[in-house]
C-alpha cells in the first residue's frame, strides 16, 4: 500500500535516495538546498529520522538510508517515476508539471493503483527523463555527461539527472520546448564556448548549454 509516513518523512527519504543515486555524498547542506529549507530544519528532521530508524548519520555528518529507509524510499521513487511516465505519455503534461503532480500524488496513491497504471503502460523501464524505475534494469549501457563528450562524437541522450528536476527546472523546460528527451541524438560542435558554454547539435538543432547544464545530461556514445 501507499506510504503511511508523514509527508515530511517521505520527502526526506526520497531526496536522500535521489542525491545518493547521483553518486553524491548526502550531507545536511545538500538536503537543505534540495528541499528548500533552512539548515536547522534539516538538522532537526535528520535527528528524528535517525531516531525512528530511517537513516544513519555518520561521524562526518553524511547520511545513509537504513535497509528500512531504502525500501520505503525505493517504493516512493517507483511511485513517482511511474506517475511521471503516465502523466507525460498518457495525459501529455510537460516534464516540469508532471514532476510537480507526481510529488503530490506519489505518497498518497496505493501500490494497487500504481501496479495497474504500470501494467497499462507496459511496465516501462525508466521515467520520462531516463532514470530507472527501482527494481528494473536501465535499457542502456555506460553513460557519460554531455559536458565530457568529445567534439564531433555522436551520442544519444539517455538520462536527465534528477538534480535538473529539483535545482535546474529551466533546463527541463528548455529541453521540453525543443522536444529533446530520451533517445535524441546529440553531437558537441564546440566545447567550452566562451569558457562557459558547450555548443551542441541536438536533434539537428544548434543549442548552447552551460557547462553546469551539460553535466546534468547523460549520453551513450554511439557504437
Amino acid at each position: 500500500m501507499s506510504s503511511n509516513n508523514s509527508a515530511t518523512v517521505d520527502r526526506y527519504l526520497e531526496a536522500i535516495f535521489y542525491i545518493a543515486s547521483e553518486g553524491v555524498i548526502v550531507r545536511p547542506g545538500r538536503l537543505a538546498t534540495w528541499l528548500s529549507v533552512s539548515p536547522p530544519t534539516v538538522t532537526e528532521a535528520l535527528r528524528r529520522l535517525e531516531r525512528d530508524g530511517w537513516i544513519r548519520i555518520k561521524k562526518d555528518r553524511s547520511v545513509l538510508l537504513t535497509p528500512t529507509g531504502l525500501k520505503t524510499a525505493s517504493n516512493l521513487v517507483r511511485h513517482h517515476r511511474i506517475l511521471e511516465r503516465w502523466l507525460t505519455d498518457v495525459l501529455g503534461l510537460d516534464w516540469a508539471t508532471a514532476d510537480d503532480e507526481a510529488d503530490r500524488l506519489s505518497s498518497a496513491i496505493s501500490d494497487f493503483l500504481i501496479d495497474r497504471i504500470d501494467a497499462s503502460l507496459n511496465r516501462p523501464l525508466t521515467c520520462p527523463h531516463g532514470n530507472p524505475i527501482p527494481g528494473r534494469e536501465a535499457p542502456y549501457g555506460k553513460l557519460i555527461a554531455l559536458a565530457d563528450l568529445k567534439a564531433d562524437t555522436l551520442a544519444t541522450v539517455r538520462r536527465i539527472s534528477e538534480v535538473a528536476e529539483h535545482e535546474a527546472r529551466d533546463l527541463l523546460l528548455m529541453l521540453a520546448e525543443h522536444a529533446i528527451g530520451e533517445g535524441s541524438e546529440v553531437r558537441v560542435t564546440e566545447s567550452k564556448l566562451g569558457s562557459h558554454d558547450v555548443a551542441v547539435m541536438i536533434a539537428d538543432e544548434p543549442i548552447a548549454l552551460s557547462i553546469e547544464a551539460a553535466q546534468l545530461i547523460w549520453v551513450e556514445v554511439a557504437a
